[in-house]
């Protein structure tokens, strides 16, 4: 992700070669950046690291139903913010300031074209999943730092008990309003910053029915709602 830096080693002070290693959070002491993480901390898959006001917050990865509705959520705004000339892109890094976010979704008015991170002013729209461990940066923080910096929209989808809801906000003077909400068996609706409709219910994955079967003439695990490749 990163070309090798040089910075003073914790013990003997010289100027030395690192490469980017996890390690750093255990000495480096001070003030974090957006752009002192991405040269110092290594791309990986393991935990999600963001940077906020000066900190380091490594979280683990959330379950399941997280990554579900991240999965369908994601694949679903694609296309249509593709139709809009947009595109959409799950967990990638924002900076914003010195800040370093990694939103659940993000919609983007350009491809991203390899970019390790993404400066803030090119966001549609900033989208985040509520977890259990999450609750209080999904519906208080993140709200009120996405309006800070002026991020057009923000889409929040909450789990409590399994039951998924999708509610959407939109930056007007400078605060977050409600645009539009639905529970899991309803029908959500948007028509700002593009055209998208969603069941809730639809973004988990959940076993058929006793005695569901597939629709006739229709091979049992055949995928029949087009190509995801777009």
């Amino acid at each position: 992700m990163a070309q090798p830096v040089t910075t003073p080693e914790p013990e003997s002070g010289a100027a030395a070669e690192i490469e980017p290693s996890f390690d750093v959070l255990r000495w480096h002491d001070e003030p974090w950046t957006a752009d002192l993480a991405l040269q110092l901390l290594p791309e990986a898959n393991g935990p999600r690291v963001e940077v906020v006001s000066g900190s380091v917050i490594v979280t683990p990865h959330a379950g399941t139903d997280h990554q579900t509705v991240e999965r369908e959520l994601s694949y679903l705004l694609h296309r249509a913010a593709r139709r809009a000339g947009c595109w959409a892109y799950p967990e990638i890094n924002i900076v914003s300031d010195d800040d370093l976010l990694l939103p659940d979704i993000a919609v983007l008015r350009a491809p991203g074209r390899g970019r390790v991170s993404v400066g803030i002013a090119e966001v549609v729209l900033l989208g985040e999943i509520v977890s259990p461990g999450t609750r209080r940066r999904d519906v208080i923080d993140r709200p009120r730092q996405y309006a800070d910096a002026k991020v057009p929209y923000f889409p929040r989808v909450d789990l409590r008990n399994r039951a998924a809801t999708v509610a959407l906000f939109e930056l007007v003077e400078g605060e977050s309003r409600p645009l539009a909400a639905a529970a899991a068996g309803t029908t959500f609706v948007m028509r700002q910053p593009f055209d998208f409709s969603v069941d809730p219910a639809d973004l988990l994955d959940e076993e058929p029915g006793p005695g569901s079967e597939p629709d006739a003439g229709e091979e049992p695990g055949t995928q029949v709602q087009g190509d995801r490749g777009q």
